[in-house]
C-alpha cells in the first residue's frame, strides 16, 4: 500500500501506511525505508533520521537505509548552513558585526570551504578585525589578562590559560573586587581549564567561589558535580545534581538536564552500594 501511495506522490498517506506496516511487524525493514522516503518528501528530516536509525537497529548493514541516512545528513547540513548564512546577513544589515562573524564561524565549522560562507566572511572579517582592535585598545590590564586567557583556551593551551586567568583573579582580589562580574567569568573559565586537565580540586575550588556569589549558576554546579565524582565525593556530587534538576528546565537546558539526570541515577546507585558496604 505504501508503495502505491509513493507512485501517486501521496506522501502523507504513504507515511501512514508505512507506520502501520511497522506496527504490524517492527522487523520489516522495507517499512522503515518507505516511511523515511515519505518523511524525506515531506521535508520532515528530523523524523526521517530517527526512522532510518530505527531501521538500522533492525538491520545495521542495510545499504538503502545507510545511503538515505547519508543523503539526509547532507541535506540537514545544507539547511543548517543556509540558516546560518541568512542569520549572518540579517546581523550584517543591522550592524551587529561581532554576531555576524560568530555566526559565519559556526557555519564554516559545518561546511569548511563553502563559497557563500567565504564570500560573506570576506566582507565581515575586515570590519570585525577593526572593531576588535578598537575594543582591545580600551581594555584595562586586568581585562587583558582575562582576554589572553580566553585566547589560550581557544587554542587548547589550558595551562597557559590558567596562568592568565590566575593573574586576572589575583589582580581583582587585590582590588577587593571578589564579586565583580569579571571575577566570576575568570573563575568560571579557569574551572573549565582545570576540568580539561583533570585537576578536580581546582574545579571544585573555583566553582565553589563562583557559587558563593551566584548560587544558581548552572555551569558551576554541573562542573563541581563532575569534579566531586572525579574525587569520589559522591554524596556532594549527588547534591549538586539534585540542585540543578530542581531549576526550571528552560534555565538548565536539555544538555545539562540530561547530564545531571544520568549522573543522579549513577550516583544514587553508587551511594547505595557504599551504604550497603557499611
Amino acid at each position: 500500500m505504501a508503495a502505491c501511495h509513493e507512485k501517486l506522490s501521496q506522501f502523507e498517506e504513504m507515511s501512514a501506511a508505512a507506520k502501520e506496516c511497522i506496527r504490524s511487524n517492527n522487523k520489516f525493514v522495507k517499512g522503515y525505508f518507505r516511511l523515511a522516503t515519505a518523511q524525506k518528501a515531506l521535508d520532515d528530516l528530523g523524523n526521517c533520521i530517527k526512522t532510518l536509525e530505527s531501521g538500522l537497529a533492525v538491520e545495521s548493514g542495510n545499504p538503502d537505509l545507510k545511503r538515505m541516512k547519508k543523503e539526509i545528513i547532507e541535506l540537514q547540513r545544507g539547511d543548517q548552513v543556509a540558516t546560518y548564512c541568512r542569520r549572518a546577513e540579517e546581523q550584517m544589515q543591522s550592524g551587529d558585526i561581532s554576531a555576524a562573524h560568530k555566526t559565519l564561524d559556526l557555519a564554516s565549522r559545518i561546511d569548511a570551504g563553502n563559497s557563500d560562507i567565504e564570500r560573506m566572511m570576506s566582507k565581515v572579517k575586515p570590519k570585525f578585525d577593526a572593531q576588535e582592535k578598537r575594543r582591545k585598545a580600551g581594555l584595562s590590564q586586568v581585562e587583558i589578562y582575562k582576554e589572553r586567557g580566553d585566547e589560550a583556551y581557544k587554542t587548547a593551551n589550558f595551562e597557559g590559560a590558567i596562568e592568565h586567568y590566575g593573574k586576572c583573579i589575583n589582580a581583582l582580589r587585590s582590588q577587593r573586587k571578589t564579586e565583580d562580574p569579571l571575577m566570576m567569568k575568570a573563575l568560571s573559565n579557569r574551572a573549565a581549564c582545570f576540568k580539561q586537565i583533570s585537576n578536580f580540586d581546582g574545579v571544585i575550588e573555583d566553582s565553589s567561589a563562583v557559587l558563593e556569589v551566584e548560587p544558581n549558576n548552572v555551569k558551576a554546579l554541573v562542573r563541581r558535580a563532575q569534579a566531586f565524582e572525579g574525587v569520589e565525593r559522591y554524596r556532594f556530587a549527588l547534591q549538586d545534581c539534585k540542585s540543578v534538576l530542581q531549576f526550571p528546565f528552560n534555565e538548565v537546558g536539555k544538555v545539562n538536564f540530561d547530564l545531571c539526570n544520568m549522573m543522579q541515577h549513577r550516583l544514587n546507585r553508587t551511594v547505595a552500594q557504599l551504604k550497603a558496604m557499611g
